[in-house]
C-alpha cells in the first residue's frame, strides 16, 4: 500500500472507535474510486489493532477469474447475507457499503451522497446477529476523478446495452470519467477517514416487525454517517494539503 499512501497521503479520524473484538458491521459510503479508497482504511486498521476488516464483493467481480483470486487474498468474499451473517457469527469485522455498484456509479451533481433507498439488508443481519454497526465514512475517492459523461447520458448508450447483456440493471452502467489531464491517472487528492461512535444494535433485537426495525435502524446509521462525511467535507476544505501542490508546498514553509 506504500503507493497509494504516498499518492493520497491519507488522513484518518475516530479510529479508536474500531472494536477490537467481537463481530462489527463497518456501514460505509461507496465512492466512485471504491476499490482505491477502502483498502486504504483497511489496511491502517490491520496496522493499529491487528484486525482484517473483511470485505463483500459484488458478483460480477467474484466472477471474474484472477480479480476474484486478488479479492480472496485480501479476505473479500462473494456479497450476499449468507457470507456476510457467517462471517459476523463468526466474531469478524465486516465491511458494507448498502449502495452498493449504484452509489459506486454515481452521476455529476451525486458527490457523497447516499443512495440507499430500500437497503436495509444490512440493518438486518447486525439485528439478527447482535453486531454493533460503525459508520465508515470516507472523502476523495470522489475527488480523483472528473465525470465526463454520466451512465445515463445518450453517449453511452453502447455501454449501456453492454451492461444490459450481461444481464446487469442500467443504472449500474459506469459513467466516463478522466483524472490527471485526459488521462485515468487519478489525481492526487488527499483521502479522509472518520469512524463514527458504534451504533448499539440491541434496542431492535426483540422488535416484532424485523422489516420496520431495519427500516428505523437504516435512519439511524444513515445520519450518523452524513454526520461523519459532513465533518470529513469541512476538514478537507480548510486543508491546505488536500492537493499535492498543497502538501508539496507546505513542505517548504510556503
Amino acid at each position: 500500500m506504500a503507493p497509494s499512501r504516498a499518492w493520497f497521503s491519507p488522513r484518518f479520524y475516530g479510529m479508536q472507535n474500531f472494536p477490537l473484538e467481537g463481530p462489527v458491521l463497518m456501514v460505509g459510503n461507496h465512492s466512485l474510486a471504491g476499490g482505491t479508497d477502502a483498502p486504504l482504511l483497511a489496511h491502517e486498521l490491520l496496522l493499529r489493532h491487528d484486525r482484517l476488516v473483511r470485505g463483500l464483493a459484488e458478483n460480477v467481480l467474484i466472477d471474474v477469474p484472477g480479480l476474484r483470486d486478488v479479492l480472496q487474498r485480501w479476505g473479500i468474499v462473494r456479497g450476499n447475507r449468507r457470507n456476510c451473517t457467517t462471517l459476523l457469527e463468526n466474531g469478524e469485522a465486516v465491511a458494507v457499503f448498502p449502495g452498493g455498484g449504484r452509489e459506486a456509479m454515481r452521476g455529476k451533481g451525486q458527490k457523497y451522497t447516499l443512495l440507499w433507498e430500500g437497503r436495509t439488508g444490512f440493518a438486518k443481519m447486525a439485528i439478527r446477529t447482535g453486531a454493533p454497526i460503525v459508520p465508515m465514512a470516507m472523502v476523495g475517492g470522489d475527488d480523483i476523478y472528473d465525470i465526463v459523461f454520466d451512465g445515463d447520458h445518450p453517449v453511452m448508450l453502447p455501454l449501456r446495452k453492454a451492461v444490459e447483456g450481461l444481464g446487469l440493471r442500467s443504472n449500474l452502467t459506469p459513467p466516463l470519467i478522466r483524472g490527471l489531464g485526459p488521462t485515468l491517472v487519478p489525481k492526487p487528492e488527499r483521502f479522509y477517514y472518520a469512524l463514527g461512535t458504534p451504533i448499539d444494535t440491541s434496542p431492535w433485537r426483540d422488535a416484532e416487525d424485523l422489516d420496520a426495525a431495519a427500516n428505523d435502524l437504516q435512519v439511524v446509521v444513515k445520519k450518523a454517517l452524513e454526520e461523519e462525511l459532513a465533518f470529513l467535507l469541512s476538514e478537507r476544505d480548510r486543508d491546505r494539503g488536500r492537493s499535492m501542490l498543497g502538501r508539496t508546498l507546505g513542505r517548504f514553509g510556503l
